[in-house]
């Protein structure tokens, strides 16, 4: 949200005089998409059978909920709150039990509405009218899309009201100590938000300290008189819950504690490591969050607070760290292109699951179990995040943008994001978002034949009839004859299996890497292709799953890669389950290839170099038919996806840079000559 308030272009992004309406149709335009959200969320819920939505719900409305329980709350199934929560919230899911469900939901959509609007009008002023008037639906719409939010919707969990009260104590409510026993109540759900007393006292709010910590106590002690039973149980004999519910080194316990134990430490070790790094981050996180509320980053301190009560807590479900999002607000980086690899790390980390966002490597499996739980120490302890009192809060370092391409169609408008920069981008911000594009292409391919290889079979078969009578029409229908030739000839087909393994993402990260370092500006150019390219393929995947021929069972094509393949079987191929082995038009291999091949032709200073990034997409056609895993026509179509992202990329971004200068100096030219004239 505030992030992108200062970004190093001129104030009025919006041009000129049609700036407010334009301001006005998106302000509608994303609170349109808050609707679809929310319709689609609860849509999500409630279609789903009762057995498997709403679980966490269950646990009070259930058989052995605790509203059919007579003991004590933790007999009944699964039940993790303070023996406040129990006291307070019968009421509530008693109508919830009554309502199907429907009430429950609806009313944690209006309680993640609230929370939205919240945060957004707590905002550090002064802000843009841009801001103040964008920032309720981007907040409203990244909580709906966050996993925290949609684990609560589909648990049916509690844990937004927490947050909410927290907010409301420190922006919303008037007087410090009707802000205190808001904040109080949210730490008799949730203990570990007593942390926001010292933030509090600290910051010479100590009325609100005060009410926080008495209206806790006051809480607590009457829980204690009205179940003292259940009360013992949850804080001396479970010691503030540490216990209840699920195993603790669950990988959904995003806390310190958790991830401890998830590396093998337990007993006594285990608990002294926990308590003197949970005091550290504590300790580091409230000297943070009290510098920033100082510096009048208030919704900044209350972020970092709730980031530390996350890592200290023994438990942190995944429906608990809505805090984590929260820390967007916070400003990163000098540089204007640096500014947004925070909150775009911070909103793919709490959107995306953790596979995503890191390769599936045993050696990341550490920082990918605990992604989440490293972004909150971080926010906590270690973001530099700026102080309003720099010179960069408000101005940071300007992007150097490229003059205006006037060689190309001048009624279609660039894309802003896609401008021709002449800086190097961020590292980070790319690799983030290379990972997240491939993570989502392998996703795409697998559910384009609807999340399985068997669903897909008979249409992947049927196009590939389809495919084969148009090559013989065509009289290149050449599979057959070269896999058999090849396979006559070990070494050949040794080279050609090599190949195909190991040359589809060396030499296209390979050329990615020596663009961004010695030609950053042709870096953008040939990025922004290849991402057209891809996302067009992705469209062929999804409209004609086709199956390749060594998967067609009576071409009698031989798996020179994967071995034989048992056709007897509804879902067959080596990685079936990883990937979709019916994505073969257009075909990637190639398409990626050509691109490689283009981009070298074009941009390598010696002709050898040209004639060697050429051969590599004439040797990756031969290696795909060769071994029986694309048709001709693949390549054809890898082609087309290619030379339309080459397209698109002139077309919105405008020419890469060389042929950019020259035409503008052809025009200066021009111009200086009519001029004379």
């Amino acid at each position: 949200m505030a992030n992108v308030e200062h970004s190093g272009r001129p104030a009025d992004a919006f041009g000129g005089a049609t700036a407010r309406p334009r301001l006005t149709a998106v302000r509608l335009g994303l609170w349109a998409v808050v609707a679809v959200l929310a319709v689609r969320q609860m849509a999500v819920v409630l279609s789903t059978p009762s057995g498997q939505r709403l679980t966490d719900l269950e646990t009070w409305v259930g058989s052995d909920g605790v509203l059919h329980v007579t003991g004590s709350l933790y007999d009944s199934s699964r039940f993790t709150g303070t023996p406040f929560g129990g006291l307070v919230l019968k009421p509530l899911t008693r109508s919830a039990e009554q309502a199907l469900g429907w009430g429950w939901t609806f009313g944690t959509l209006l309680l993640v509405v609230a929370l939205g609007v919240v945060a957004a009008r707590a905002l550090p002023q002064p802000v843009s009218r841009r801001t103040s008037l964008l920032a309720a639906p981007v907040a409203i719409s990244l909580l709906m899309l966050s996993l925290p939010v949609r684990s609560t919707l589909w648990l049916g969990q509690t844990s937004i009201i927490p947050v909410l009260l927290v907010l409301l104590g420190c922006f919303a409510v008037r007087g410090e100590r009707a802000g205190g026993v808001c904040i109080g109540m949210a730490a008799a759900l949730q203990p570990t938000i007593l942390l926001f007393a010292p933030l509090l006292w600290l910051t010479d709010r100590r009325r609100a300290a005060a009410s926080t910590v008495g209206t806790f106590t006051a809480a607590t002690v009457l829980a204690w008189a009205a179940m003292p039973h259940d009360s013992y149980t949850y804080w001396v004999h479970h010691m503030a819950g540490v216990g209840l519910g699920g195993k603790a080194d669950d990988l959904a316990n995003q806390s310190l504690h958790g991830a401890l134990l998830r590396v093998g430490l337990t007993g006594p070790l285990e608990i002294a490591l926990f308590l003197l790094l949970g005091a550290g981050v504590a300790f580091l996180g409230l000297r943070r969050a009290v510098h920033y509320a100082r510096d009048g980053q208030l919704l900044l301190a209350v972020a970092i607070t709730g980031c530390a009560a996350v890592v200290v807590s023994p438990t942190t479900w995944q429906h608990q760290l809505v805090w984590v999002l929260l820390a967007v607000v916070g400003r990163v980086g000098q540089r204007a292109s640096d500014r947004y690899v925070w909150p775009v790390a911070v909103v793919l980390v709490t959107t995306l699951p953790a596979k995503m966002m890191l390769p599936n490597m045993p050696v990341v499996y550490p920082l990918r179990d605990n992604i989440v739980l490293l972004a909150a120490v971080g926010a906590a302890t270690a973001v530099p995040f700026l102080s309003r009192e720099s010179p960069y809060y408000r101005s940071p370092i300007p992007t150097e943008y490229a003059e205006p391409v006037p060689a190309r169609f001048r009624h279609v408008p660039l894309i802003p994001y896609l401008r021709r920069v002449l800086t190097r981008p961020n590292l980070l911000l790319e690799l983030l978002l290379i990972r997240v594009t491939y993570a989502a292409y392998q996703r795409v391919r697998l559910a384009a034949t609807g999340g399985s290889n068997e669903e897909g079979r008979a249409t992947a078969e049927r196009h590939g009839d389809l495919l084969l009578d148009v090559e013989r029409f065509l009289h290149v229908d050449l599979e057959h004859a070269v896999n058999h030739a090849v396979v006559k000839v070990d070494w050949l087909r040794a080279f050609f299996d090599f190949y195909y393994e190991s040359f589809h993402f060396v030499v296209p990260l390979s050329v990615l890497a020596v663009l961004y370092w010695r030609r950053p500006v042709d870096y953008r150019w040939a990025r922004s292709s290849l991402g057209f390219a891809t996302l067009l393929a992705l469209v062929g995947f999804w409209l004609f799953p086709l199956a390749p021929p060594r998967l067609m069972p009576t071409l009698g094509i031989i798996d020179t890669v994967h071995g034989v393949q048992d056709f007897s079987k509804p879902d067959y191929g080596t990685l079936t389950a990883l990937t979709n082995q019916y994505a073969a038009m257009p075909s990637l291999h190639f398409g990626w290839s050509l691109w490689c091949g283009v981009v070298i032709a074009v941009l390598a200073p010696k002709w050898w170099m040209k004639a060697l990034g050429l051969l590599h997409p004439l040797f990756t056609v031969s290696a795909i038919v060769a071994t029986g895993n694309h048709w001709v026509l693949d390549a054809v179509g890898g082609a087309v996806v290619v030379g339309a992202g080459f397209g698109l990329s002139y077309v919105f971004q405008g020419p890469r840079a060389r042929s950019a200068t020259a035409v503008t100096a052809r025009e200066e030219a021009r111009r200086v000559t009519v001029g004379s004239g």
